[in-house]
C-alpha cells in the first residue's frame, strides 16, 4: 500500500513490519520432561494458539518421546478445558472467528489425510455453538512437510521426533524449513547444547527463550520482533525502536574555509 502511493509522501515513510511466525520448541535429550511438556502445552495452546509467537512446530528426541512423554502429552492436552471464557475454569475458548475456524479445520482435515502424519490428541471442531477447535497435537515423520512450514494461527502443534544422535542434523535442517523467524526456544539441561542451539538459530528466531515456552514478550519489559517473513526485527520495547523513528540530522561546519577553488599542487 506504501509502495502504491508513494507519490503522495513528501518524505519516504518509515515502516516496522511485524507479521507471523511459525515458531518451534527444539527439545535436547538433556531436556526435563515436565519443563518441555509444559512449555509445549503453554506455549501452543494459551490464547487457543492464536499468537504470533504461539509455539506451532516442536522437535522431540526419540529418547524422551518413547519413553511415555507421548501418552503424557497426549493425555495432558486432551484433559485441557474448553469452553465459555466467563468459566474461569477454562483455559481457552473458541477462535476467533468463521475464517479462522476454517482454516484451522482444513488444516486438521488435511493432516488426517497425509500418511506421513498421525493425530494424537484433539483432531475434532465444533461450529455449532462458538468456533471451537479442539488442542490439537500432529507428530509427522515428514520435516518438509506444510505443519511444520504454514502458520495456522490456532490450537495446532506439529511434532517432529528425531533420533537423538542426529540433533545437530535436525538444527540444521529445521532452521529454514519455514518462511518466518519469528520466536523460539530450546529445552536443554546442558547449557553447553543450549548455548550451541542458540547460535545455531540465531537467524531462525528474533525472540530465543531457554527453558521456557516461545511466548511471552510484555512491550516494554522484552523487545520484541523478528525477521525473514516475521518482520524487519525492529524490536518493539528496545531503545533501538525509537532510533528508527527519529530523523538524523549531519551538521558540519568549517571554521578556515577556503577562498580559490584552485589546489596549491596546481601551482
Amino acid at each position: 500500500t506504501v509502495g502504491t502511493n508513494i507519490e503522495k509522501y513528501r518524505s519516504y515513510p518509515r515502516i516496522v513490519g511485524e507479521t507471523g511466525g511459525k515458531d518451534f520448541v527444539v527439545a535436547h535429550p538433556s531436556a526435563d520432561r515436565a519443563i518441555l511438556k509444559t512449555a509445549l502445552t503453554r506455549g501452543s495452546f494459551e490464547f487457543q494458539g492464536q499468537k504470533c509467537s504461539a509455539s506451532s512446530r516442536a522437535y522431540v528426541p526419540a529418547s524422551i518421546w518413547n519413553d511415555g512423554f507421548k501418552e503424557e502429552f497426549a493425555a495432558e492436552v486432551d484433559g485441557i478445558t474448553m469452553g465459555d471464557v466467563t468459566d474461569l475454569s477454562n483455559f481457552i475458548g473458541a477462535v476467533i472467528d468463521e475464517r479462522s475456524f476454517a482454516k484451522n479445520k482444513a488444516a486438521i482435515d488435511r493432516a488426517a489425510a497425509d500418511p506421513t502424519c498421525t493425530i494424537i490428541a484433539g483432531g475434532t471442531y465444533d461450529d455449532s455453538v462458538g468456533y471451537f477447535v479442539r488442542p490439537t497435537v500432529i507428530a509427522c515423520t515428514d520435516p518438509e512437510n506444510e505443519v511444520f512450514k504454514a502458520e495456522y494461527f490456532g490450537p495446532i502443534l506439529a511434532v517432529l521426533v528425531y533420533e537423538d544422535e542426529k540433533y545437530d542434523e535436525m538444527l540444521t535442517q529445521m532452521e529454514s524449513v519455514s518462511d518466518y523467524a519469528l520466536t523460539g526456544s530450546v529445552i536443554s539441561g546442558d547449557r553447553a547444547a543450549a548455548a550451541y542451539t542458540m547460535e545455531k538459530l540465531r537467524f531462525a528466531a528474533g525472540n530465543f527463550y531457554i527453558n521456557d515456552k516461545s511466548t511471552g514478550a510484555v512491550v516494554g519489559q522484552q523487545p520484541f520482533g523478528g525477521g525473514r517473513a516475521s518482520g524487519t526485527n525492529d524490536k518493539a520495547g528496545a531503545p533501538q525502536n525509537l532510533m528508527r523513528w527519529t530523523l538524523t540530522r549531519a551538521i558540519k561546519e568549517t571554521l578556515v574555509p577556503p577562498t580559490e577553488y584552485g589546489y596549491p599542487h596546481m601551482g
